[in-house]
This record gives C-alpha cells, sequence and structure tokens, in this order.
C-alpha cells in the first residue's frame, strides 16, 4: 500500500506537540516522515530535545553530525498536490479552525472557479500563518490547488533548511518571488486551474514592525501586468487578525543584514525564542478574518497604454487604497 494511503494518526505525543509552542516544529516534521521517504530528517532523540530550554541547538549539533557534517540534501523540489491536501486536513485545518480561528468573510465574491491571483495584505513578522490559513480556507470552499509566493529564504536559506525538511516549501506549492518564476506560475495557473496567493506588499509590509501594523504599504504592480497580459482575475482580501501574530515588534535592520535575512523582527519574545528556536514556526493565537472584494478583471479597462508603467502602478495604488478602507472599516467596526 502507497503510503499516501495511510493517514496520519495522531497519538498523545502528537497532541503534547499542538499544545506546547516548540512542538509545532516536530508536528509538521513527522507528519513529513510519515509520507516521504526522509534519511536526513530529524530523529526521536533530537524531537525530544526540542521540548527544553536550549536543547534544540544541542538537537541541530547531534544531527549535523549524524549528517557527516554537512547540510540536509533535498529529496523533493516539485509541488504535489496530494500531499498539500493531505497536509491541510490532517494538520492545519485543526490549527486554522481552532487555534487562529480562520473564517472568510463576503464569500459571494469568490470566483466560481480558478484560476486567479489571491492578493492580500501581509503582516505577522513570522512564520507566514496569513498565507496557509487563507490557503486552507480557499481549499475547503472550493477545492481549489493553492500557491503562495513567497520570498527565497522559505526554500534555501542555510539556516531555514534546518528548521522544516528541505524540499518542504516546494512541494506544498511554493513559488519563488523572482520575476520569471511569478510569471511561470501564472501561466501554468492557466492550464491547470490555480489560486496563487500573492502579497504585494512584498517584505515592505512585514518589515513594517508594530506601530505601522494597520498601515499597507506601496504595492508592486507586477501582479497587475501579468493579470492584463494573462487575462487572469485578481481577488483582493483584506486579512484582519495577522498583526497580532507576532505582536509588539520591530525590525532590527542591523542585525537583519547581518544574518542575511530580509527582516529580523524583534520582541520582548525574543528571549523566549532564543531558549526554544524551535517555536519558528509558531505564534501567537489570534482570530484571522479575511473580507473577500468583489474580483477584479484589469484587462476589461478600455483605456490606452493599460499596461504601462503608469497605469499598472495607478490600479496597484488604487486596489491599495482599497484595501486600506476596508481594514480600517474592519477596525471601526471593531471599536
Amino acid at each position: 500500500m502507497n503510503k499516501l494511503d495511510k493517514s496520519y494518526q495522531f497519538g498523545w505525543f502528537d497532541w503534547l506537540c499542538l499544545a506546547y509552542p516548540p512542538g509545532w516544529l516536530i508536528l509538521f516534521n513527522r507528519h513529513w516522515q510519515h509520507y516521504k521517504p526522509d534519511p536526513d530528517g530529524w530523529n526521536w532523540l533530537e524531537y525530544g530535545l526540542f521540548l527544553i530550554p536550549g536543547g534544540f541547538y544541542l538537537a541541530w549539533l547531534l544531527r549535523w553530525l549524524r549528517l557527516g557534517c554537512r547540510s540536509p540534501h533535498a529529496q523533493f523540489t516539485q509541488p504535489d498536490p496530494h500531499y498539500q491536501q493531505i497536509f491541510q486536513q490532517e494538520i492545519l485545518t485543526p490549527i486554522a479552525q481552532r487555534y487562529f480561528r480562520a473564517e472568510l468573510l463576503a464569500i459571494e465574491n469568490l470566483p466560481d472557479s480558478a484560476p486567479a491571483i489571491v492578493v492580500l495584505n501581509h503582516a505577522g513578522m513570522c512564520f507566514p500563518w496569513d498565507f496557509l490559513c487563507l490557503g486552507v480556507l480557499l481549499n475547503q470552499q472550493k477545492g481549489w490547488f493553492v500557491q503562495s509566493v513567497a520570498h527565497p529564504i522559505f526554500f534555501d536559506h542555510p539556516w531555514l533548511v534546518w528548521w522544516l525538511p528541505r524540499g518542504w516549501a516546494h512541494v506544498m506549492g511554493g513559488i519563488r518571488a523572482e520575476r520569471h518564476s511569478f510569471e511561470a506560475a501564472v501561466h501554468q495557473a492557466i492550464a491547470q486551474p490555480t489560486a496563487l496567493l500573492y502579497a504585494p506588499e512584498s517584505w515592505r509590509g512585514l518589515a513594517k514592525g508594530w506601530s505601522d501594523r494597520h498601515q499597507l504599504e506601496t504595492f508592486d504592480p507586477s501582479f497587475i501586468r501579468l493579470s492584463l497580459r494573462e487575462q487572469v482575475p485578481i481577488l483582493p482580501v483584506a486579512c484582519l487578525g495577522s498583526e497580532f501574530l507576532h505582536p509588539w515588534t520591530f525590525n532590527s535592520r542591523k542585525l537583519a543584514h547581518w544574518l542575511k535575512m530580509p527582516l529580523l523582527p524583534v520582541s520582548p519574545l525574543l528571549l523566549v525564542f532564543l531558549l526554544f528556536p524551535s517555536m519558528g514556526i509558531w505564534a501567537m493565537r489570534t482570530r484571522l478574518r479575511y473580507r473577500l472584494q468583489p474580483i477584479e478583471r484589469p484587462w476589461m479597462n478600455a483605456s490606452e497604454n493599460r499596461e504601462s508603467v503608469r497605469s499598472t502602478y495607478q490600479q496597484a495604488e488604487r486596489l491599495r487604497s482599497q484595501l486600506q478602507k476596508e481594514i480600517d472599516r474592519e477596525r471601526r467596526n471593531e471599536g
């Protein structure tokens, strides 16, 4: 029987991992190892060390020595819609529903079918739970295969490849936030209907920190150009609650540059993270709400030179302003 036919069964240790923040990383890796051969992955002794202060560093040293003083090898480099579906059902859905209480609002704005470029504001300065939870909800509503445009750091940064299995981002449908990769993904989404999740603020959205958490940064207009060229509709989404995934943070630009990272969040939680580095994929409990906006079809605009630099920037700014007003309206309603 194929391993993908054997569902992952939660035991007492898995429930402990779900309840104990340093254990989330164990749960992700154990699920992967159940379905995918991973001789370079973590073992039971190393998992146990995750759960004690400072134990991750010893676990990393043991694994590094066990692998012959090298980094883990990549076993998979292609998207796997089957595994993504299983991972969403068995791991992400309980977290999205019970922990982040994620919900879609104004679902009447959902198009009947993919492809679509789903653009949303991106915040939290942590693991992209706003993206993952939206992917779960879209899959539940429409059964879509969802791919996320992500910074290259998630694919091959020399530090992050030790947290999750090398190739995890590829298997989960991740797309490098590079022009040629994004263009290829949009073109492929037409042949195999796919929802592409894209943050037009890029890393500027994450790096703005706690003080500007409700203010949207300038939108990169590349998604407008691709929508025009390939005639793929845009589904704007206003995400509320993602700013509380990692609250009270600011971006340390000097440390980020020294560590060769696009940003480095500093907050009162930093000391806890230094003691338990496996908490890198954990986030504070919040309520993630996604208010869908009416679908956009920029190519139906009859204006001339609609693919010009000026026109695409204007359209991106109009969409940014629209989402900003929606976020401000939701905040007023909460108050």
